[in-house]
């Protein structure tokens, strides 16, 4: 049998919900992750926070959203699909950019369907070579996805003023989150006044400019307290809060909830 090296991490497909096994807050609130997602809907619809705009997405959407890129999701209570994760470090050919694809074309739709069940396949029986296989599907769904890309952006126009700064926003905040740096420095650095951004964000996200930075910085606390067993003040010191109790003085005032409590429930569950 020729010798199936494994990668050191390898791509991994699965159902949308299992990305938030900790809670909905997992997908809501704004946050990033060290995978690409390649993200196909095949039932009911929610919003999506993608490359610095919020949209509504519905049945045979796909959302592609790079890693290292502000998202988040809101699902449905019928939303149902299906989550490409390639890791970082894997050399699987994809987009440096967020995308958000309706697919209308019923061969598209069962073509990336297909995709998606080839990898499931796969990955359930873990046949001989099953990792190259994994990987070749990979190979196709990022092909698949390059097509749809091409084929849209040659009817898209081009983005607004506005578009540009909420997307450059929202790199910063995945940038600078754990710095403590506020709203109003990073208004100044892209040469904007607090004002502006925050009139901006509101109309591209739903969401002001500091609220965005908030739930970055308390999607990462809750992801430390629940995924981790660092002292509070550990948890503190990396997210630029200048003390445990000004850190939990945060956590309290967004969850309702001390952080130890929030840990004791998530070690219960």
């Amino acid at each position: 049998m020729p010798y199936d090296p494994s990668p050191v991490e390898e791509i991994s497909v699965s159902p949308l919900k299992q990305l938030a096994p900790e809670g909905d807050w997992e997908l809501s609130l704004a946050h990033h992750r060290q995978s690409s997602l390649l993200i196909w809907l095949t039932r009911g619809q929610g919003l999506a926070l993608v490359d610095g705009s919020r949209r509504g997405f519905s049945a045979h959407n796909a959302l592609f959203v790079p890693a290292g890129s502000l998202f988040a999701l809101e699902l449905g209570r019928n939303c149902f699909g299906h989550v490409l994760q390639v890791p970082g470090n894997n050399a699987l050919a994809l987009p440096r950019k967020p995308h958000h694809l309706r697919v209308t074309e019923v061969a598209e739709q069962t073509a990336l369907t297909g995709i998606f069940e080839s990898l499931y396949r796969e990955q359930e029986a873990r046949a001989a070579l099953w990792h190259r296989a994994t990987q070749a599907y990979g190979e196709l769904a990022g092909i698949w996805l390059r097509r749809e890309i091409h084929a849209a952006e040659l009817t898209a126009g081009r983005r607004s003023a506005a578009r540009r700064l909420s997307a450059a926003y929202c790199a910063r905040v995945v940038e600078h989150y754990k710095t403590g740096i506020s709203m109003a420095d990073h208004a100044a650095a892209l040469d904007v006044t607090p004002t502006h951004l925050t009139r901006v964000c509101k109309a591209e996200t739903g969401k002001t400019a500091a609220s965005l930075l908030t739930e970055r910085q308390y999607h990462e606390a809750r992801r430390l307290l629940v995924q981790s067993d660092l002292p509070m003040r550990e948890i503190a010191d990396l997210l630029g809060f200048g003390s445990a109790a000004y850190f939990t003085r945060f956590i309290s005032q967004h969850s309702g909830q001390t952080p130890s409590k929030l840990r004791k429930q998530a070690k219960n569950k």
